[in-house]
This record gives structure tokens, C-alpha cells and sequence, in this order.
């Protein structure tokens, strides 16, 4: 049985450069065969800010906007988070989408690919603690895509070669995690 790993493109700003950064990322792990891989814009979702009453870790969403985006996030079995820097955290859209579901995301395992000034590892590192609150295990590896030597004009997205050997570890890491909380899930 494959497991399901959703690329999740963490930014709607207009012109956004984490489009094509997700894009390369389902590409590039499409040729493998251990995952199911599906890209997932949290733009198409289009979630207000927070406007649940009730806390996510009780799961009682009342709105239908909460219920779809929640059926879509327990639908996978980890998550490749792609996500920009922005003043040295990851984008107020993605916090938001996270902060709207809490038990889909438990037991689960996480990756990151970011991309900033400085490879986004900022954001990456205020992922990882929101992920721990959320009961998600996160892997080592991580693709950090420097806005000055993986991006041309800082807009147009060229990767070093260097990036897709980043990227294989990365998946390789989070494959194996997300199999191995396979049996975390069943047992919870």
C-alpha cells in the first residue's frame, strides 16, 4: 500500500516564485515509485483568516470551508511543505491554513523546500516547532533555494544541479518517516 505525500505550495502572493518551486518538487518526485505525490495550493482553498469559534484541536469545524480543507489534509500521509521566507518566518497564508485543522495532521511526517534571502531556513525553522505542536515528525533534510543564486532576477526560478541531490534526501527522508507513522496512525 503506497502512502500519499501532499507538496504543499505555502504562499498566494500574486506572482509568487513558490509556484514553480512546487511545480519542480512534483516533477522531480513524480518519477518515484514509494509515494503518491500531489500538489497541493492552499490558494485553491481560498480560507479566510482564522474563523473557526471553537479551537482546531477539538475538531468541531463548523464551516464548510474548514471541512474541505480538513477532508483534504487527512487524506495524505505527509506533507512536503514548500514555503517562501517571509520577515524571518514562513507566510502568514501558510500558518493560517495550518492553524485551521489539528488532528488531520497528527502522526504524520514533514518535509521542507523553501526558498529566501537566505534558502528561507528561517520559515523552516518556525515550521518545525509548529509542526511538533501538531504531532507531526519532521525530517532532517531540506532544500534551501537561495533567492540569489537558485532564482534569476530573483524571480525566475534555475535551480542548481545541487538542489534535485537535495531534494531526493529529502523525499527519501520523508518517505521513510511517513511509512514508518503508518503504524503510529493505525494504533492511535
Amino acid at each position: 500500500m503506497s502512502v500519499k505525500i501532499a507538496i504543499i505550495l505555502g504562499s498566494t502572493r500574486p506572482g509568487r516564485n513558490g509556484e514553480a518551486v512546487a511545480r519542480w518538487a512534483q516533477e522531480i518526485a513524480s518519477q518515484r515509485d514509494d509515494a503518491e505525490f500531489e500538489l497541493v495550493d492552499i490558494a485553491d482553498f481560498k480560507l479566510p483568516h482564522l474563523d473557526e469559534a471553537v479551537p482546531a484541536s477539538m475538531g468541531q469545524y463548523a464551516n464548510a470551508h474548514t471541512q474541505e480543507w480538513a477532508q483534504k489534509v487527512a487524506s495524505f500521509d505527509g506533507y512536503l511543505f514548500v514555503t517562501p521566507e517571509y520577515n524571518h518566518s514562513t507566510s502568514g497564508a501558510l500558518k493560517n491554513a495550518i492553524d485551521f485543522v489539528y488532528g488531520e495532521w497528527n502522526n504524520k511526517a514533514a518535509g521542507f523546500v523553501s526558498y529566501g534571502s537566505v534558502g528561507g531556513a528561517r520559515a523552516v525553522e518556525h515550521l518545525r516547532l509548529i509542526m511538533a505542536e501538531l504531532q507531526v515528525a519532521t525530517v532532517r533534510a531540506q532544500v534551501a533555494l537561495s533567492l540569489a543564486t537558485d532564482f534569476e532576477n530573483y524571480s525566475m526560478f534555475k535551480p542548481g544541479d545541487h538542489q534535485k541531490a537535495a531534494l531526493d534526501t529529502t523525499l527519501d527522508q520523508l518517505v521513510s518517516w511517513t511509512k514508518a507513522l503508518r503504524t503510529v496512525r493505525t494504533d492511535a
